[in-house]
């Protein structure tokens, strides 16, 4: 866990009365989930997020320099506190150092958005051992361990915590993405109940595709002639139903996976 940067006391100088989301996985100002970090802080969150410099790097899109420091100053500009984090989620020990963190730093997490994920293409016949553990260790065990850390370390009041996961549907040449998501799904699920002593509600959403810069220009106009809406999903999409499911209203939905996608078949 590197490259940690912080933004202090809120620019008025009052004392920090609200309440803290901890976001993973925004990396590019395009993501979703750099979207839900400014959709919380507009809604009243002080945000901690993390990001990671090497998956973006090797993928298509590459690293987007000075992203993470963009973001900071734009939530700050919200009034919000934030701290942004470089984790390797892929390192069992990273989950409990990130909570160390955000805790010395922000405080006590009330709730938990994990958008972060590790997505390589391939499928049942190329799919590398190493690549199906990467997956596996980012997206199924660091959310375990992300969530345990949570549960563990709560403090807010019963019925304030929030966890929301974002998952995917995709199967077929896209295996361990998928089967990892799958694994996310559960985990999530079960964290529903085992932590219902806490008043914690917890949830996974499908975007569907969402136009972060991913997509070429085929794909694109699959999506839209698929999509009843007749359009490509975009972050804040997602964005609004996480803050959604963060606010009090959103309270009384619970162990739920919910498809956000436009209604996509």
């Amino acid at each position: 866990m590197t490259g940690e940067t912080r933004v202090g006391n809120r620019p008025d100088g009052e004392a920090a009365e609200r309440p803290l989301a901890l976001v993973t996985g925004a990396g590019r100002s395009a993501g979703i989930a750099s979207s839900v970090v400014r959709d919380l802080a507009r809604a009243g969150w002080d945000v901690a997020f993390t990001y990671w410099t090497p998956y973006d790097a090797r993928m298509q899109w590459g690293v987007e320099p000075g992203a993470s420091d963009e973001l900071r100053k734009q939530v700050a500009s919200l009034g919000a506190r934030t701290l942004a984090v470089e984790a390797d989620l892929s390192d069992p020990a990273v989950p409990a150092q990130l909570f160390d963190s955000v805790e010395r730093e922000l405080g006590n997490v009330t709730a938990l958005v994990l958008c972060h994920c590790e997505s390589v293409d391939s499928g049942l016949l190329d799919t590398t051992v190493e690549s199906f553990d990467l997956h596996y260790a980012v997206n199924a065990r660091a959310t375990w361990l992300l969530i345990r850390e949570y549960g563990l370390r709560f403090r807010g009041q019963h019925g304030s915590g929030r966890i929301v996961s974002l998952t995917s549907d995709h199967t077929a040449g896209n295996l361990p993405y998928g089967a990892s998501k799958g694994a996310m799904d559960r985990i999530t699920l079960a964290a529903a109940r085992e932590l219902s002593h806490l008043g914690v509600t917890c949830n996974a959403i499908n975007p569907g595709p969402t136009d972060t810069g991913w997509m070429t220009e085929e794909q694109k106009a699959d999506m839209i002639r698929y999509t009843p809406l007749g359009r490509l999903g975009v972050p804040q999409d997602c964005a609004n139903l996480v803050s959604f499911l963060c606010s009090a209203e959103g309270g009384w939905v619970n162990g739920q996976l919910l498809q956000s996608n436009g209604g996509i078949g």
